[in-house]
Protein backbone atom coordinates (compact mmCIF):
# COMPACT_ATOMS: atom_id res chain seq x y z
CA UNK A 1 0.00 0.00 0.00
CA UNK A 2 1.48 3.47 -1.42
CA UNK A 3 0.18 5.45 1.78
CA UNK A 4 -1.13 4.51 5.41
CA UNK A 5 -5.17 4.20 5.71
CA UNK A 6 -5.90 7.28 6.75
CA UNK A 7 -3.76 9.45 4.23
CA UNK A 8 -5.56 7.26 1.75
CA UNK A 9 -8.72 8.13 2.47
CA UNK A 10 -8.27 11.75 2.79
CA UNK A 11 -6.83 11.44 -0.89
CA UNK A 12 -9.63 9.47 -2.40
CA UNK A 13 -12.09 11.94 -0.57
CA UNK A 14 -10.59 14.79 -2.03
CA UNK A 15 -11.17 13.41 -5.42
CA UNK A 16 -14.61 12.36 -5.13
CA UNK A 17 -15.25 16.04 -3.40
CA UNK A 18 -13.68 17.78 -6.63
CA UNK A 19 -15.78 15.17 -8.73
CA UNK A 20 -19.22 16.38 -7.69
CA UNK A 21 -18.25 20.37 -7.68
CA UNK A 22 -17.15 19.17 -11.01
CA UNK A 23 -20.71 18.10 -11.64
CA UNK A 24 -22.30 21.33 -10.14
CA UNK A 25 -20.04 23.90 -11.66
CA UNK A 26 -20.60 22.28 -15.22
CA UNK A 27 -24.47 21.83 -14.63
CA UNK A 28 -24.29 25.45 -13.79
CA UNK A 29 -23.23 26.42 -17.10
CA UNK A 30 -25.15 24.18 -19.14
CA UNK A 31 -27.45 24.54 -22.09
CA UNK A 32 -30.53 25.51 -20.49
CA UNK A 33 -34.46 24.87 -22.45
CA UNK A 34 -36.81 27.67 -22.91
CA UNK A 35 -40.39 26.63 -24.48
CA UNK A 36 -41.35 29.30 -26.48
CA UNK A 37 -44.53 30.15 -28.59
CA UNK A 38 -43.45 30.09 -32.67
CA UNK A 39 -45.51 33.40 -33.60
CA UNK A 40 -45.61 31.70 -37.16
CA UNK A 41 -47.89 28.32 -35.85
CA UNK A 42 -49.39 29.51 -32.40
CA UNK A 43 -47.28 26.11 -31.49
CA UNK A 44 -45.43 25.59 -28.01
CA UNK A 45 -41.35 24.80 -29.28
CA UNK A 46 -38.60 24.04 -26.60
CA UNK A 47 -35.58 25.58 -27.60
CA UNK A 48 -31.64 25.01 -26.06
CA UNK A 49 -30.40 28.09 -25.02
CA UNK A 50 -26.32 27.58 -24.98
CA UNK A 51 -24.67 28.16 -21.82
CA UNK A 52 -22.35 31.30 -21.66
CA UNK A 53 -18.86 31.42 -19.62
CA UNK A 54 -18.21 34.43 -17.99
CA UNK A 55 -15.09 36.96 -18.65
CA UNK A 56 -14.88 36.94 -22.10
CA UNK A 57 -14.53 32.81 -22.10
CA UNK A 58 -17.53 31.70 -24.30
CA UNK A 59 -16.49 30.97 -28.28
CA UNK A 60 -19.50 30.44 -30.40
CA UNK A 61 -20.19 27.30 -32.05
CA UNK A 62 -18.32 28.48 -35.17
CA UNK A 63 -15.47 28.99 -33.65
CA UNK A 64 -15.36 25.92 -31.30
CA UNK A 65 -11.67 24.04 -31.13
CA UNK A 66 -11.51 20.37 -32.02
CA UNK A 67 -9.76 17.69 -30.64
CA UNK A 68 -6.76 18.50 -32.55
CA UNK A 69 -6.86 22.16 -31.76
CA UNK A 70 -7.08 20.95 -28.00
CA UNK A 71 -4.31 18.09 -27.62
CA UNK A 72 -1.81 21.06 -29.69
CA UNK A 73 -3.28 23.45 -26.82
CA UNK A 74 -2.42 20.89 -24.26
CA UNK A 75 1.66 20.45 -25.99
CA UNK A 76 2.45 23.29 -26.29
CA UNK A 77 1.55 24.04 -22.58
CA UNK A 78 3.52 21.14 -21.65
CA UNK A 79 6.38 22.82 -24.08
CA UNK A 80 5.92 26.33 -22.72
CA UNK A 81 6.21 25.00 -18.54
CA UNK A 82 9.38 22.49 -19.95
CA UNK A 83 10.84 25.41 -21.36
CA UNK A 84 10.57 27.77 -18.23
CA UNK A 85 11.35 25.61 -15.77
CA UNK A 86 14.73 24.81 -17.76
CA UNK A 87 15.81 28.52 -17.63
CA UNK A 88 14.50 28.34 -14.03
CA UNK A 89 12.06 31.70 -14.81
CA UNK A 90 10.21 31.47 -11.82
CA UNK A 91 8.67 34.57 -11.85
CA UNK A 92 7.26 34.18 -15.02
CA UNK A 93 5.71 30.62 -14.10
CA UNK A 94 4.12 32.09 -11.08
CA UNK A 95 2.74 34.82 -13.01
CA UNK A 96 1.08 32.01 -15.48
CA UNK A 97 -0.09 30.42 -12.08
CA UNK A 98 -1.43 33.03 -10.79
CA UNK A 99 -3.38 34.00 -13.77
CA UNK A 100 -4.90 30.42 -14.29
CA UNK A 101 -5.67 30.20 -10.95
CA UNK A 102 -7.57 33.23 -10.31
CA UNK A 103 -9.56 32.50 -13.76
CA UNK A 104 -10.04 29.18 -12.58
CA UNK A 105 -11.46 29.72 -9.02
CA UNK A 106 -13.32 32.37 -10.62
CA UNK A 107 -15.09 30.32 -12.90
CA UNK A 108 -16.03 28.02 -9.88
CA UNK A 109 -16.94 30.91 -7.27
CA UNK A 110 -19.54 32.30 -10.62
CA UNK A 111 -21.28 29.12 -10.71
CA UNK A 112 -21.72 29.29 -7.20
CA UNK A 113 -22.66 32.90 -7.00
CA UNK A 114 -25.04 32.49 -10.56
CA UNK A 115 -27.53 31.18 -7.20
CA UNK A 116 -27.64 34.29 -5.34
CA UNK A 117 -29.41 37.49 -5.84
CA UNK A 118 -25.91 39.30 -5.73
CA UNK A 119 -25.11 41.69 -8.27
CA UNK A 120 -22.19 41.98 -10.62
CA UNK A 121 -21.30 38.37 -9.47
CA UNK A 122 -18.35 38.40 -12.30
CA UNK A 123 -16.65 41.22 -10.31
CA UNK A 124 -17.58 39.65 -6.76
CA UNK A 125 -16.02 36.18 -7.97
CA UNK A 126 -12.52 37.69 -9.16
CA UNK A 127 -12.79 39.92 -5.74
CA UNK A 128 -12.50 35.98 -4.27
CA UNK A 129 -10.86 34.13 -6.55
CA UNK A 130 -7.51 36.66 -7.02
CA UNK A 131 -6.90 37.30 -3.50
CA UNK A 132 -6.70 33.02 -2.83
CA UNK A 133 -4.89 32.91 -5.63
CA UNK A 134 -2.11 34.93 -4.09
CA UNK A 135 -2.25 33.68 -1.15
CA UNK A 136 -1.79 30.27 -2.19
CA UNK A 137 0.94 31.31 -4.56
CA UNK A 138 2.62 33.55 -1.65
CA UNK A 139 1.18 32.43 1.67
CA UNK A 140 2.18 28.65 1.31
CA UNK A 141 -1.22 27.12 3.74
CA UNK A 142 -2.08 23.26 3.29
CA UNK A 143 -5.64 24.66 3.92
CA UNK A 144 -5.74 26.82 1.27
CA UNK A 145 -4.28 25.08 -0.73
CA UNK A 146 -6.03 21.59 -0.90
CA UNK A 147 -9.65 24.05 -0.46
CA UNK A 148 -8.91 26.41 -3.76
CA UNK A 149 -7.84 23.27 -5.81
CA UNK A 150 -10.99 21.23 -4.65
CA UNK A 151 -12.65 24.62 -7.25
CA UNK A 152 -10.08 24.78 -9.46
CA UNK A 153 -10.20 21.61 -11.28
CA UNK A 154 -14.51 21.91 -11.66
CA UNK A 155 -13.58 25.48 -12.94
CA UNK A 156 -11.11 24.71 -15.85
CA UNK A 157 -13.55 21.55 -16.64
CA UNK A 158 -16.04 23.90 -17.33
CA UNK A 159 -14.19 25.53 -20.37
CA UNK A 160 -13.11 22.22 -21.82
CA UNK A 161 -16.67 20.00 -21.41
CA UNK A 162 -18.61 22.47 -23.76
CA UNK A 163 -16.22 21.55 -26.96
CA UNK A 164 -15.94 17.89 -26.77
CA UNK A 165 -17.83 15.37 -26.87
CA UNK A 166 -18.65 11.61 -25.88
CA UNK A 167 -16.18 10.09 -28.77
CA UNK A 168 -13.50 13.31 -28.32
CA UNK A 169 -13.28 12.67 -24.51
CA UNK A 170 -12.72 9.09 -24.86
CA UNK A 171 -9.65 9.72 -27.42
CA UNK A 172 -8.62 12.01 -25.31
CA UNK A 173 -8.65 9.91 -22.46
CA UNK A 174 -6.39 7.10 -23.77
CA UNK A 175 -4.06 9.88 -26.11
CA UNK A 176 -3.73 11.26 -22.17
CA UNK A 177 -2.76 7.67 -20.29
CA UNK A 178 -0.89 6.81 -23.30
CA UNK A 179 1.35 10.10 -22.48
CA UNK A 180 0.98 9.72 -18.77
CA UNK A 181 2.82 6.56 -19.01
CA UNK A 182 5.31 7.43 -20.56
CA UNK A 183 6.11 10.91 -18.66
CA UNK A 184 6.42 8.71 -15.34
CA UNK A 185 7.82 5.33 -16.68
CA UNK A 186 9.77 6.21 -19.34
CA UNK A 187 11.23 9.84 -19.72
CA UNK A 188 10.73 10.77 -15.72
CA UNK A 189 8.90 14.47 -16.84
CA UNK A 190 6.20 14.17 -14.60
CA UNK A 191 8.37 13.37 -11.69
CA UNK A 192 11.12 16.55 -12.27
CA UNK A 193 8.12 18.38 -13.02
CA UNK A 194 6.48 18.07 -9.32
CA UNK A 195 9.60 18.11 -8.05
CA UNK A 196 10.65 21.79 -9.47
CA UNK A 197 7.55 22.98 -8.70
CA UNK A 198 7.62 21.60 -4.86
CA UNK A 199 11.69 22.67 -4.58
CA UNK A 200 11.87 25.37 -6.58
CA UNK A 201 8.74 27.64 -6.92
CA UNK A 202 7.17 26.08 -3.57
CA UNK A 203 4.23 25.37 -5.20
CA UNK A 204 2.63 22.26 -6.94
CA UNK A 205 -0.57 21.68 -8.64
CA UNK A 206 -2.42 18.86 -7.22
CA UNK A 207 -3.86 17.67 -3.92
CA UNK A 208 -1.40 17.44 -0.81
CA UNK A 209 -1.05 15.77 2.14
CA UNK A 210 1.52 16.18 4.90
CA UNK A 211 2.48 12.35 6.20
CA UNK A 212 5.12 11.87 9.25
CA UNK A 213 7.24 8.81 9.10
CA UNK A 214 7.02 6.38 12.33
CA UNK A 215 10.34 7.57 13.23
CA UNK A 216 10.25 11.89 12.98
CA UNK A 217 6.97 10.60 15.32
CA UNK A 218 8.21 8.67 17.92
CA UNK A 219 10.76 11.61 18.07
CA UNK A 220 7.95 14.19 18.59
CA UNK A 221 6.15 11.95 20.89
CA UNK A 222 9.46 11.42 23.60
CA UNK A 223 10.03 15.29 23.25
CA UNK A 224 6.19 16.04 24.55
CA UNK A 225 6.83 13.07 27.12
CA UNK A 226 10.12 14.51 28.16
CA UNK A 227 8.67 17.93 28.34
CA UNK A 228 5.51 17.60 29.66
CA UNK A 229 4.52 19.99 32.33
CA UNK A 230 8.31 21.64 31.52
CA UNK A 231 8.92 24.93 29.55
CA UNK A 232 10.25 23.85 26.78
CA UNK A 233 13.83 25.05 24.97
CA UNK A 234 13.94 27.68 22.34
CA UNK A 235 16.00 25.17 20.49
CA UNK A 236 13.25 22.44 21.02
CA UNK A 237 10.73 24.48 20.21
CA UNK A 238 11.87 25.28 16.89
CA UNK A 239 13.69 22.35 15.90
CA UNK A 240 12.63 21.13 12.48
CA UNK A 241 11.64 17.45 11.44
CA UNK A 242 10.92 16.31 8.15
CA UNK A 243 7.85 15.72 6.83
CA UNK A 244 7.09 14.10 3.41
CA UNK A 245 4.04 14.98 1.11
CA UNK A 246 1.19 12.29 -0.07
CA UNK A 247 0.23 14.11 -3.56
CA UNK A 248 -2.14 13.26 -6.08
CA UNK A 249 -1.68 15.38 -9.48
CA UNK A 250 -4.08 18.05 -10.84
CA UNK A 251 -4.47 15.97 -14.04
CA UNK A 252 -5.70 13.05 -12.27
CA UNK A 253 -8.89 15.25 -10.83
CA UNK A 254 -9.63 17.38 -13.87
CA UNK A 255 -9.91 14.59 -16.37
CA UNK A 256 -12.66 12.70 -14.72
CA UNK A 257 -14.64 15.88 -14.12
CA UNK A 258 -13.95 16.81 -17.45
CA UNK A 259 -15.41 13.31 -18.65
CA UNK A 260 -18.15 12.96 -16.07
CA UNK A 261 -19.23 16.30 -17.85
CA UNK A 262 -19.47 15.44 -21.09
CA UNK A 263 -21.40 12.29 -20.33
CA UNK A 264 -23.48 14.43 -18.21
CA UNK A 265 -24.46 16.87 -20.59
CA UNK A 266 -24.67 14.18 -23.19
CA UNK A 267 -27.41 11.99 -21.64
CA UNK A 268 -27.92 12.52 -17.84
CA UNK A 269 -26.42 12.07 -14.43
CA UNK A 270 -26.75 8.49 -14.23
CA UNK A 271 -23.16 7.60 -17.14
CA UNK A 272 -21.73 10.87 -14.68
CA UNK A 273 -21.80 8.90 -11.81
CA UNK A 274 -20.60 5.97 -13.50
CA UNK A 275 -17.50 7.62 -14.66
CA UNK A 276 -16.65 8.95 -11.05
CA UNK A 277 -16.76 5.62 -9.06
CA UNK A 278 -15.21 4.29 -12.01
CA UNK A 279 -12.01 6.95 -12.21
CA UNK A 280 -12.40 6.75 -7.95
CA UNK A 281 -11.73 2.66 -8.01
CA UNK A 282 -9.02 2.61 -10.70
CA UNK A 283 -7.34 5.57 -8.19
CA UNK A 284 -8.10 3.40 -5.64
CA UNK A 285 -6.22 0.13 -7.03
CA UNK A 286 -3.16 2.41 -7.33
CA UNK A 287 -3.12 3.08 -3.64
CA UNK A 288 -3.92 0.17 -2.71
CA UNK A 289 -1.81 -2.04 -4.72
CA UNK A 290 1.27 0.31 -5.24
CA UNK A 291 4.58 0.45 -3.27
CA UNK A 292 6.03 3.12 -1.39
CA UNK A 293 8.68 5.33 -2.89
CA UNK A 294 7.84 4.53 -6.45
CA UNK A 295 6.17 6.36 -8.85
CA UNK A 296 2.81 5.30 -11.06
CA UNK A 297 1.01 7.03 -13.55
CA UNK A 298 -2.35 7.58 -12.50
CA UNK A 299 -4.08 7.97 -15.87
CA UNK A 300 -4.05 4.68 -17.01
CA UNK A 301 -5.57 3.28 -13.85
CA UNK A 302 -8.19 6.22 -13.77
CA UNK A 303 -9.22 5.62 -17.70
CA UNK A 304 -9.39 1.89 -17.54
CA UNK A 305 -11.55 2.56 -14.32
CA UNK A 306 -13.60 4.92 -16.39
CA UNK A 307 -14.20 2.84 -19.21
CA UNK A 308 -15.40 0.20 -17.27
CA UNK A 309 -17.63 2.39 -14.97
CA UNK A 310 -19.01 3.06 -18.92
CA UNK A 311 -19.21 -0.56 -20.07
CA UNK A 312 -21.38 -1.20 -16.78
CA UNK A 313 -23.70 1.78 -17.22
CA UNK A 314 -24.26 0.48 -21.15
CA UNK A 315 -25.04 -3.03 -19.58
CA UNK A 316 -27.34 -2.29 -16.66
CA UNK A 317 -30.89 -1.73 -17.85
CA UNK A 318 -30.74 1.89 -16.67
Amino acid sequence: MKHKASITIILLSMFLVAQFIGLFVVNAYAPESQTIINPETGIQEIMMTEGSLPFGLQSSVDEKPGLGSILFSFLMAFALIFILMKYKWKAVIKIWFIFVISLALGLAIYAILKYTPLPNISIVALAIAIPLALIKIFWRNFYVHNLTELLIYPGIAAVFVPILNTTSVIILLIIISLYDAWAVWKSGIMQKMAKFQMDELKIFGGFMVPKMSDKVRAQIKKIKVKYKNKEMPKKIKEKKFKISMAILGGGDVIFPIITAGVFMQAFNIIPALFVIFGALGGLSSIFLFSHKGKAYPAMPYITTGIFIGLIIWKILPL
